[in-house]
């Protein structure tokens, strides 16, 4: 079975608790504080495995902890550290928190390892308290509680190129033909049930990985069908390889077929038009109507649009050679680093949420001056030098209620805002 969505809950193990003893030994009455430190919670991680392709293993089991530290020890011993829990996933998986729905982690690229959830600290034992006016402590420190969150995990399969149309148009015969793959090909709807991967191999090195993205019909993007299943794969791809019936041999027109299809793209996500696409009118070995030029229909109602309309036979090898070719030459005009989706969550800064920020005034420098430990984490995690990371800081500021507690202020358009040396100009 294919399974490419799961929904668990995970979460970090809890610190252990400092402990509370007293030095005893022979001829010594009263010893000093000898209460050792808890032990570390084992962290949660994800963890690329070449091996996996499915999220089968997290569809039975919902709960998945990592271990928790043990409590401190007398004679100053520390407690033993948690163990980590890793979980392995297919390379692909992006791990989403489940209300929002915003990435903390995606296992991409290089990303073959990553710490979601830091277990807690250990608590400090007894002998951490001793002062001078209190030298027999009698309390320590409890550990840090581990996070825990519900997150899914998505696998958006990783594909220089996407293959879409609607089902029976010859996806499966044409991916059969051009790579190693072996999809099941029948003469019925949703025959392709997982979305196949295959090579094509080119020479000098022009080779590229290409997705077959079944189950698209209309209504797909609002979880008709089969389709709002499969559409994430296609966020993975560099280019998009549509395919029609040219000899529309399920009555179905063509370049109706193309706009249907790229409407259902469109609601799931507008940023898929912009990809390169091709369109290939297949089954042009199937057309008997000499009136039916649906080739040349294609060619005039999309080329002006700039996508060029290619002819082709799955079945008979006719045009398949110009067809790769030419998704090749679209390859080469496209960033050749896969789309990797950017951190958006950070559990340790928004589980906790009694983290409190302050927004002032101060009238001696004029400018409005915001810190709290939560600003100050995030600023470690993001690069607001570059325009994207500034963006997404701009995002976290008015989802926390920051710029709208400027605002109460009154803080005006060119006003400058200060956080932790760092100074700029407020716009709305």
């Amino acid at each position: 079975m294919f399974a490419d969505r799961a929904r668990i809950i995970i979460k970090s193990g809890k610190g252990g608790d400092g402990h509370v003893s007293f030095h005893r030994e022979k001829y010594i009455a009263n010893g000093g504080p000898d209460g050792g430190d808890g032990g570390k919670g084992g962290d949660l991680i994800f963890e690329v495995d070449p091996g996996l392709n499915t999220l089968y293993d997290y569809r039975h089991r919902r709960k998945f902890a990592a271990e928790d530290g043990e409590e401190g020890a007398k004679r100053n011993c520390t407690g033993k550290n948690g163990q980590d829990l890793i979980l392995k996933v297919p390379a692909g998986t992006v791990v989403k928190e489940a209300q929002s729905g915003k990435v903390i982690a995606d296992m991409s690229g290089d990303n073959l390892r990553q710490i979601v959830l830091k277990g807690g600290r250990g608590g400090k034992g007894n002998q951490h308290y001793a002062t001078a006016t209190m030298q027999a402590p009698k309390y320590a420190q409890p550990g840090k509680p581990g996070l825990e969150i519900e997150v899914w995990l998505e696998l958006k399969v990783i594909a220089d190129v996407g293959l879409v149309g609607f089902p029976n148009v010859g996806k499966s015969t044409f991916l059969s033909r051009v790579t190693n793959a072996q999809p099941k090909i029948a003469n019925y709807h949703f025959t392709t049930l997982n979305p196949n991967l295959g090579v094509v191999d080119l020479p000098e090195g022009r080779g590229f990985v290409i997705a077959d993205i079944p189950g698209l019909i209309e209504g797909a993007s609002e979880g008709i069908g089969l389709g709002h299943e499969f559409l994430r794969h296609v966020e993975r791809t560099r280019a998009i390889l549509h395919i029609v019936d040219a000899a529309s041999t399920e009555g179905r027109d063509p370049v109706e077929d193309v706009y249907a299809i790229n409407k259902e793209l469109e609601a799931y996500d507008p940023k898929i038009l912009e990809k390169p696409t091709l369109i290939v009118a297949n089954k042009i070995d199937a057309i008997y109507d000499e009136n039916n030029d649906a080739v040349q229909r294609l060619k005039d109602e999309f080329e002006p649009k700039g996508i060029q309309v290619m002819a082709m036979s799955a079945v008979s090898g006719k045009g398949l050679d110009k067809v790769l070719y030419k998704v090749a030459d679209l390859l080469d005009t496209t960033d050749k680093q896969p789309v990797v989706f950017e951190q958006e969550y950070f559990p340790e800064l928004f589980i906790f949420n009694e983290e409190p920020y302050t927004a002032q005034y101060d009238e001696e420098d004029d400018v409005y001056v915001v810190e709290g430990p939560k600003i100050e984490k995030m600023l470690g995690y993001t690069n607001i030098d570059s325009e994207k990371g500034f963006l997404f800081f701009q995002k976290f500021l008015k989802e926390q209620g920051i710029l709208e507690e400027l605002e109460k202020l009154g803080i005006e358009d060119g006003d400058t805002v200060r956080m932790y040396g760092l100074e700029f100009d407020y716009y709305q």
